[in-house]
């Protein structure tokens, strides 16, 4: 991480800043940064303000198929979050470009407020997602180290620009990698980079049926 002691520097965006809990609330909260994606993590943080083009949209969207129609298929419960903010107070906050709260065990936030979650009253979600073209290289460090002390159960990056997926499995603070989810069992990590490399040649739809009919004879 950066340690620049100055919270003006935050103008240079898309790397960790030094400041403060209060700090960090003011910038989160002013309008004038509403497009930018905010992370927090041991008095840093991380404004996220790059353009979204078609890479990263099609590739966020085709994780999600392969985490829906999984789940469905397999009857297992499951809500899903798109680019929301969660907030542990005075501590740290993160927005993923996925969340999924996966089972019927975890407190979900309801979807009746357009607040920042609460995680000192909602769980963290069980699965978060990060689709990365420039921000690769942080997924994998800073935000790993975040998702790691807060609670994560799995953590995937999408390197866009290569379609590799790389999947961790998160216990006690730290993390290593899979081949499988653990959090969706029988899902294979190769499947889901297969998804992203047939979006080169095949639209959605017919990707939505190869995954129906691989999930199917699971």
């Amino acid at each position: 991480m950066a340690s620049n002691s100055a919270i003006t520097q935050v103008l240079e965006t898309d790397i960790w800043v030094k400041a403060t809990w209060e700090e960090f609330l003011n910038l989160a909260e002013d309008s004038a940064w509403e497009n930018g994606k905010f992370y927090y993590y041991q008095k840093h943080m991380r404004v996220e303000m790059s353009p979204v083009g078609p890479l990263h949209g099609r590739q966020n969207s085709l994780v999600s198929y392969v985490i829906i129609l999984f789940a469905t298929l397999r009857n297992i419960r499951v809500v899903q979050f798109t680019n929301t903010s969660f907030r542990k107070a005075g501590i740290g906050e993160f927005q993923p470009d996925l969340a999924y709260y996966i089972g019927s065990a975890l407190r979900v936030p309801p979807d009746d407020s357009n607040s920042t979650v609460d995680l000192n009253e909602y769980d963290p979600p069980n699965l978060v997602v990060e689709i990365g073209a420039s921000s690769f290289n942080d997924d994998l460090g800073g935000k790993r180290l975040l998702y790691e002390g807060a609670g994560i159960a799995e953590y995937w990056v999408d390197r866009a620009n290569t379609r590799e997926v790389f999947a961790f499995a998160i216990n006690n603070g730290g993390s290593g990698r899979i081949q499988e989810s653990r959090v969706l069992p029988g899902l294979e990590i190769r499947l889901v980079e297969e998804a992203l490399n047939r979006s080169q040649t095949q639209d959605d739809g017919e990707i939505n049926r190869w995954l129906i009919q691989t999930f199917s004879q699971g």
